[in-house]
């Protein structure tokens, strides 16, 4: 029988610690201890979103594919018992919970001032814990449908997803998270279980706890209340994908002040290590060019082309990988130029030294923030090691990080003829 293993995780910039321990169940714990913290948070999270719609085990002989939103709409069916609701459950221990699917994860999570452990219990049990009947499936069908007409008339949603369907050929990060009125009409239970059996395999899950908590606690409901279970040698695919784009502009309408837009450029995916690194040079990149106090955006925002929304960020996992630039303007074909032209103009002469440098510290100390803030250090611990990295990996990374990087990082990686920019104009 496996044993239960414990290793100490320590950062060396910061002297911050956690304890990784692979469960002799499959799972892997990891335990971020704050000591004079008075609040606790865990998250019980899957490698499983959105995209991933075809799949196959050891036990498999070919890929199985299966409806679009399944991975969001089970990860409401887990919610209902045979018993009862599980927020009543919560309700007795205090404990504020929740859950997400996003398109490469469904994580169950909840925060607690006290009754840790009782609350840990019933995240773990409820989790591992299916129950699904055609006629509870029929009924979460027209639940998830009016979600899914509310995300369609979300301007902010829209203008996102028309941005990845410009970019996006084949891979389902294009398709919305919850998917189609119609691709989930073609969910049933049994699907719902296969699914449940493939991806909810303590081996493609993780446990993260941050806060008051000691690692000594988490064990012993643990011990308790993990099912053992085999590796099941899970493969996921995605179809092939080029560098090529869908096409340069999407524009539609709907009532907005003015017009929104989201800009992105598609870049090269990645995993693990070189995932994270051109993740940070991408976002640094992104702020030395078009941050708070760059000459780009001081002069769309002076005369008027952005406001205060002007935001960049990098969005990215498995097969994809996407530098947004987005916002409010009057004029988003002229801000798709002015970045163009300031991307240009870096790849030829080298992004300014000074913002570089004022972009790193900012985003070092940010990173150290995060250290000390119970919620930020649960979802990261989950997210990176989902991503192949550890807690304290971003800030070796960043502090390693040179001009002359992000530099070849632009000049190798960006092309502004990948770029496709998705508008909302205000309906008349």
């Amino acid at each position: 029988m496996a044993e239960t293993t414990k290793k100490t995780i320590v950062s060396p910039q910061t002297g911050d610690k956690y304890t990784h321990i692979h469960h002799k169940s499959g799972l892997e714990i990891l335990v971020c201890e704050m000591e004079g913290y008075s609040t606790t948070e865990a998250m019980f999270g899957t490698k499983y979103g959105s995209i991933n719609t075809q799949f196959k085990t050891a036990a498999d002989k070919d890929y199985c594919t299966v409806p679009e939103g399944i991975a969001h709409f089970l990860e409401h069916k887990l919610f209902e018992n045979e018993d009862c609701d599980v927020f009543d459950l919560y309700a007795k221990t205090g404990a504020n919970a929740n859950a997400f699917t996003s398109f490469d994860k469904t994580c169950y999570f909840f925060s607690c001032s006290d009754n840790f452990k009782a609350s840990l219990e019933i995240l773990l049990s409820f989790v591992q814990s299916p129950y699904f009947t055609p006629e509870s499936v029929a009924k979460e069908q027209g639940i998830i449908g009016q979600e899914i007409r509310m995300c369609d008339d979300d301007p902010g949603w829209r203008v996102f997803f028309n941005m990845l369907c410009g970019l996006y050929q084949k891979h389902p990060v294009r398709i919305d998270i919850a998917g189609t009125i119609e691709s989930i009409a073609e969910i049933t239970d049994d699907l719902l279980y296969r699914c449940y059996r493939t991806f909810y395999n303590l081996h493609n899950m993780v446990l993260a706890v941050a806060g008051k908590c000691t690692v000594d606690e988490v064990l012993e409901v643990a011990d308790r209340l993990l099912k053992p279970c085999e590796d099941q040698k899970l493969e996921t695919v995605f179809p092939e994908e080029t560098l090529d784009i869908v096409r340069e502009e999407t524009v539609e309408s709907a009532a907005v002040g003015q017009p929104l837009f989201n800009l992105g450029i598609k870049c090269q995916p990645r995993q693990g290590l070189d995932n994270l690194r051109a993740e940070m040079l991408a976002d640094i990149t992104m702020q030395t060019l078009s941050g708070s106090s760059s000459p780009l955006y001081q002069e769309m925002l002076q005369s008027g082309l952005v406001n205060d929304s002007f935001s960049s960020e990098v969005f990215n996992g498995d097969g994809f990988f996407t530098m947004i630039f987005g916002g409010e303007s009057r004029d988003p074909q002229a801000v798709r130029e002015k970045v163009t032209a300031a991307i240009l103009d870096a790849q030829k002469n080298g992004l300014d030294e000074v913002m570089f440098n004022e972009s790193k510290k900012s985003a070092y100390g940010e990173l150290v923030r995060k250290l000390g803030n119970v919620s930020a250090v649960t979802n990261t611990l989950v997210a990176a090691h989902m991503a192949g990295c550890g807690l304290y990996d971003p800030m070796q990374v960043l502090s390693e990080m040179t001009l002359d990087d992000c530099n070849r990082f632009l000049r190798e990686e960006v092309d502004v003829r990948r770029m496709s920019l998705s508008v909302i104009t205000p309906a008349e």
